[in-house]
Parts: structure tokens; C-alpha cells; sequence
């Protein structure tokens, strides 16, 4: 059996399908998800077949258990409040990786504007849209549909479009000028707030406020849009695959379309949307640095009839430029150490973590596998 979608096939004979023709038939057009939406498929082509028989079998909807919500109001003007916090955070992230905030300082109104602006951009002309197409990480602006899209076993049902904002970001005219201003706004204040987390994320670990952020761990803001266009099979697909950041920290801001969910005990948990609030979640080489004090966790986001689902996320700590990060290491807080709790990674570079975490692709294994003692 085959349906006809636009020069991509939709098949069941093993024998016949050729994927790296598919593959690169829908690389080739420019026009990622939303371009196959945009031509009426009906089916989902095989390439982005996930192979899973129920792929919300382990899901858990309605639980008592949830993501922590953490209140942010008045840290910086009630010690107690900041305590109160900073046992919150400790507990998240050692239970879940994960914790949402609120009352984070970042006006609901620029939230929203920076949601539209990504959507805007995803749903504008095709021939506009196409013009920023690449898959380079090393350039300052991407626009594409799975980074590892020919390494993977099969894509996600997601277009992302990402801009390096510091510490080298695009000219002002380079950036796309349907979210150039609101990314401008949104990258500023997101850093201001990823600043705020990394001295909490410091006493936390019972080092001094400021030790963290002295060591520059937050170098390197790359702030990815994702689109997730109504899916017309979502039972054979996934949004985004399972995996964790390749980031030292994750703020994710999300629409009202659900879809995020985290690992837990070997079972998934939704990540509701909150109207006003942000997710954040423990990176790959936060883990590493706190020597396993916090932990970086496998997430997923789930495909939908409904839609499209919007979200933007800040990874902080990453770099598009190999040669400059090949001189930032990271290695396990040498202050963490005792007999009970001895180094569990050795150090690396920046560079190396990330090139093997492109290499490696969403194959469902954590990237810090490779760097432990």
C-alpha cells in the first residue's frame, strides 16, 4: 500500500522503502513539518515512523504527583522566603529535573509576544520561511526540522528555528524580522532570570551565591522556537523525542497546548502549561558539575491532532563556536567532593561534549554516559 504525499511516500513494504530518499526529498523542499501541512498530507510519511506499539502506554495523567510549582516572589527581600525556595529547588531537583516558576520577574505580555513571534515566523510565506533553512550549527541562526534528522531512527513532527544570542549574537538585521525585536527583549530578560537560578542553584548546592556565576556557566544562550503543526497520525509519532539537554539549564516557556512530559520511575508525567509560567529543567553538564547532586532527565513532547503547539527554550551554556568552546571545561565541583561522594565524571571540554552529543543524535541514551569514571 502507498499514498502519494508530495514526493514522499508513505509505505508498508519493507523491501520497496528507501528512507534516505525520503529523508532527503523533505530536507530538500525547505519547508520542514509545516510545509507537509501545508500541502494537505493525510498520512504521516514513514520517515517519521517511531516504531513504538503505544506511545502513551507509560503516561500519567491527573496524578498526585506532579512537577513542583516554585514561587519566586520576595527571594531578593525575605531571607526566609529564599530559604524556603532554595529547600523547594533542592528537593526538584533531585526528585524531578524539573521544576516550574512563577512570579519570575518577566512580564506576562513579553511571554505572549515572544510565543506569537515564533509562530509568526513558522507560519509566514513558505518562500520567506525557506530562505533561512540549514541544518549548520555552527552559523548564528537555524531553521530546521530535527538536527540529527539523518542520524536518527526516524523525525520528529517538529520545525525549530534557533538564534545564538550571546555571547556573539546575530546583527540586528540578520535576525528574522517577524521575532527580531521580541528575541532581543525575550533573550535579555530570560538572562536576567537564568542569573537569578544559577545563584539559587549555588546555595542549593551549599556553595556561596555567587560561585556558579563566577565561573561563567552560563556563557552561551541559545534560544530555540519550536512548532509542533497538528499531526495527523500522532499515535505513529513523536513531537520530540525522549532525551536530555545538552545545556548546563533549560528555561522553557510554553503555550497552552499541553504536550511536555518528564521520566519518572520509569513512568510519564505531564508538564502542564501554566499561563505566565516557566518551566526549568537540569541540563547534561549541570548534572556533571554538581556531581550528580542535581539530576538531567529524560523529557519527551508528545504529537497532537490539536494544534500547533508553540514553546520557546533558552539553553544556557551551550556555543555554536567548537573552536572557542574546545577552551571551557567543565568537571565535577571539586567543593561537592567527600569519601562518600567522590568525583563520578572526569573534566571535558565544551567541545567535546557537544560534538559527540550531535553525533550521538535522539537515540534515548544520556550524553554523559561516555564521560564517567
Amino acid at each position: 500500500m502507498e499514498v502519494k504525499t508530495s514526493n514522499l511516500t508513505h509505505e508498508t513494504d519493507d523491501s520497496t522503502y528507501d528512507r534516505n530518499a525520503e529523508v532527503k526529498a523533505f530536507d530538500d523542499s525547505k519547508l520542514g513539518v509545516r510545509g507537509l501541512m501545508e500541502r494537505g498530507v493525510t498520512k504521516i510519511p514513514r520517515m517519521f515512523y517511531s516504531g513504538e506499539a503505544n506511545i502513551i502506554e507509560n503516561s500519567i495523567n491527573n496524578s498526585m504527583l506532579s512537577v513542583p510549582i516554585i514561587d519566586l516572589k520576595d527571594i531578593h527581600i525575605y531571607p526566609s522566603r529564599r530559604v524556603e525556595v532554595i529547600n523547594q529547588i533542592r528537593t526538584a531537583c533531585k526528585e524531578w529535573g524539573f521544576f516550574k516558576v512563577i512570579n519570575h520577574g518577566i512580564p506576562i505580555n513579553v511571554l505572549d509576544e515572544t510565543i506569537d513571534g515564533i509562530r509568526r515566523f513558522h507560519e509566514q510565506d513558505p518562500e520567506v520561511r525557506k530562505q533561512f533553512y540549514n541544518r549548520d550549527m555552527e552559523k548564528k541562526i537555524v531553521y530546521l526540522s530535527t538536527i540529527s534528522l539523518y542520524r536518527d531512527k526516524f523525525a520528529n513532527w517538529r520545525d525549530s528555528v534557533g538564534c545564538f544570542m550571546t555571547p556573539n549574537p546575530p546583527k540586528y538585521e540578520e535576525l528574522p524580522e517577524v521575532f527580531r525585536d521580541i528575541i532581543i527583549e525575550y533573550s535579555k530578560k530570560i538572562t536576567t532570570l537564568g542569573g537569578t537560578i544559577l545563584e539559587l542553584f549555588s546555595e542549593t548546592l551549599g556553595l556561596d551565591l555567587s560561585y556558579l556565576k563566577e565561573r561563567n556557566y552560563l556563557d552561551g544562550l541559545f534560544i530555540q522556537g519550536h512548532y509542533y503543526p497538528p499531526c495527523p497520525e500522532p499515535e505513529l509519532t513523536m513531537g520530540t523525542s525522549e532525551h536530555t539537554d545538552p545545556s548546563f539549564m533549560t528555561i522553557v516557556l510554553q503555550e497552552q497546548l499541553g504536550g511536555l512530559q518528564v521520566l519518572r520511575d520509569n513512568q510519564w508525567f505531564d508538564v502542564a502549561p501554566a499561563h505566565g509560567g516557566l518551566v526549568v529543567n537540569i541540563g547534561d553538564l549541570l548534572q556533571l558539575v554538581s556531581n550528580d547532586n542535581f539530576s538531567s532527565v529524560y523529557h519527551r513532547v508528545l504529537s497532537n491532532h490539536k494544534g500547533p503547539r508553540v514553546s520557546v527554550a533558552a539553553f544556557f551554556g551551550t556555543s555554536h563556536d567548537l573552536d572557542k568552546a574546545s577552551s571551557k571545561i567543565y568537571g565535577p565541583i571539586k567543593d561537592l567532593f567527600s569519601e562518600e561522594n567522590p568525583p563520578i565524571y572526569t573534566d571535558i571540554s565544551l567541545a567535546e561534549y557537544m560534538s559527540h552529543h550531535l553525533t550521538k543524535g535522539l537515540d534515548g541514551n544520556s550524553a554523559l554516559q561516555p564521560f564517567k569514571l
